[in-house]
């Protein structure tokens, strides 16, 4: 099956990927392998927010958090298996951009493509400022913004280099941060049976005592859910990078079934523990792990996680920063973005788009000299909601391909998303109640409003552009 793409119309958006396009599409490098895919899977989920925000949530749900984190990990679960469906039957580098492409039109993949690629430009820059403020407490006599500017340097060159050089600095981030995980679990259940020196098992005094597991009751729980929900975005990627994967179908398939639920492990486990060895009003979960690290006596443990964190950080940024550009390329290939962006290297890399993606983050970089923080909070409130928004998109999509696949190949579910459509709408109720509670927690509300506005201006800006095309262009929703 071929694609049915002319030099002057965009491309079939869900044509194999090793169908032709026109420019340099499928110049990409394929280079990616298995044990890339899993730990980028692995690793792009666990970020900085996991390590140090985990004590605010414990703080506001009490125990609670567990149920908070088993509900926004079934919802996460749901979402992926929908996109991992999709992504294994027809990989591209644009993902759910194109997938909403074909389900509703072009409007839809241009705001859903450009509204994430403006999402992760915005993470990584904070995530390098993140990063850069870690590195100035050990190099205090260096500005942040200096740091800052480095680290952008360093990986904007990385991204650069071949598809390969990004897959491997991927592998080695997330297997630190996943060896830092395993060992806090092993000496966390460690810890609780009370089996190291100088240690007693606290039993279930922390998770019923101070209040009870539910100590502010369910409005705990579902303030807990609203700040741990987001925490993890950074999955998605995963299914960007399956397009230059030696071997596409299988490989997003295989990390999808595997990496979601280690990471539910990784994520249930460790707050768990947390939870367990830490009363809930502790005046020490401003830093949770190094808390428990220090109550289970380990030297140092402050500049274990210190180090950790900062791994963290730095592999955030790796990924943002490929997901920003392979999507800005994929855009650009789809004839919704500017053609340079579509413009590949010899060595099979975007480069033009990399370097596009990589410029907010300069200029963060300088904004740390002047407004650091009132800058950064308004563009995280910009965001903040954002990720709801793709999740819709990708439930939406599944929704109606899923019907096309059956119909037209399906042979090519390699996937398939359990309990289809009831679990598909389950879903989009479920986010639309999730809508609903932000709209009424004060803590949540501008992030959503902020993000409603830039959502509702990008999109009435892709159908007005549409409105325009269609009248020399026939629509180009694709086939399959």
């Amino acid at each position: 099956m071929t694609s049915s793409a002319t030099p002057d119309s965009p491309p079939d958006p869900v044509a194999p990927d090793d169908a032709p396009h026109p420019g340099d599409a499928i110049r990409l490098g394929h280079t990616l392998k298995p044990r890339h895919m899993t730990m980028l899977a692995l690793g792009g989920a666990i970020g900085a927010g996991l390590f140090v925000g985990t004590g605010a949530g414990i703080h506001t749900a009490g125990p609670g958090i567990l149920v908070s984190y088993a509900l926004a990990s079934v919802l996460v679960l749901l979402v992926m298996r929908m996109l991992g469906e999709m992504a294994a039957a027809v990989p591209r580098s644009g993902s759910f951009s194109e997938y909403a492409q074909v389900a509703f039109g072009p409007w839809a993949g241009f705001t859903v493509g450009w509204l994430y690629w403006w999402m992760v430009t915005v993470v990584l820059a904070v995530e390098a400022s993140g990063a850069a403020a870690i590195a100035h407490g050990w190099a205090p006599g260096v500005p942040i913004w200096v740091f800052s500017l480095a680290i952008m340097l360093v990986f904007t060159g990385a991204n650069l280099l071949t598809v390969r050089a990004f897959g491997e600095s991927e592998f080695w981030f997330a297997t630190v941060k996943i060896a830092a995980i395993v060992a806090f679990l092993v000496l966390g259940v460690l810890a609780i049976a009370g089996w190291l020196p100088d240690t007693e098992a606290p039993g279930l005094t922390n998770l019923t005592g101070h209040g009870g597991f539910l100590p502010n009751g369910w409005d705990g729980v579902v303030a807990g859910l609203l700040a741990v929900a987001f925490s993890f975005g950074g999955l998605e990627i995963v299914t960007i990078a399956a397009a230059e994967s030696n071997d596409p179908a299988r490989n997003v398939a295989r990390a999808v079934r595997t990496a979601v639920w280690r990471i539910l492990l990784f994520y249930i486990g460790s707050v768990a523990i947390v939870a367990t060895l830490l009363p809930w009003d502790s005046d020490r979960l401003g830093s949770p792990y190094v808390s428990v690290l220090e109550v289970v006596g380990i030297p140092g443990a402050a500049d274990v996680m210190n180090v950790v964190v900062f791994t963290a950080l730095l592999s955030a940024l790796n990924s943002m920063l490929y997901g920003g550009s392979r999507m800005a390329f994929s855009l650009s290939r789809r004839g919704e973005g500017p053609r340079p962006l579509s413009r590949v290297a010899r060595n099979g890399v975007p480069r033009t788009a990399v370097l596009a993606s990589s410029a907010f983050g300069f200029v963060a970089a300088l904004l740390n000299v002047w407004w650091p923080e009132q800058v950064f909070k308004h563009l995280l409130n910009s965001v903040g909601a954002m990720l709801v928004f793709v999740w819709f998109a990708i439930t939406a999509s599944q929704l109606v391909l899923r019907r096309r696949f059956e119909r037209e190949d399906p042979e090519r579910l390699i996937v398939r998303m359990w309990g289809f459509p009831y679990l598909t709408w389950f879903v989009l109720v479920a986010l639309g109640v999730v809508c609903v509670l932000m709209l009424f927690d004060a803590d949540a509300r501008p992030q959503l409003l902020s993000s409603v506005v830039v959502v509702a201006i990008v999109s009435a800006f892709a159908l007005v552009r549409e409105t325009r095309r269609r009248a020399p262009r026939k629509r180009a929703a694709g086939r399959f």
